[in-house]
């Protein structure tokens, strides 16, 4: 989160990333950070024991998302 609000303020166009188990806590970071409208995509949680596979699916799950957050 940290990282996403410092390149946010260097006008990079960044997107915080996260398991679905961290919305209620990215929120409250976020807006504590300064950026609550900060861009932000979950994947399925967990994600600490997906196989390449697995991992492969949850990112394209939200590629989509994140492109457009990105672009927007």
């Amino acid at each position: 989160m940290h990282d996403t609000v410092w390149f946010e303020i260097q006008g990079i166009p960044s997107v915080m990333m996260a398991s679905d188990e961290f919305v209620d806590a990215a929120e409250a970071q976020a807006g504590s950070l300064g950026l609550p409208a900060m861009a932000r995509a979950f994947v399925d949680h967990p994600i600490q024991d997906a196989t390449d596979e697995e991992l492969h699916a949850k990112a394209d799950a939200v590629i989509d998302e994140v492109i457009a957050a990105l672009i927007d």
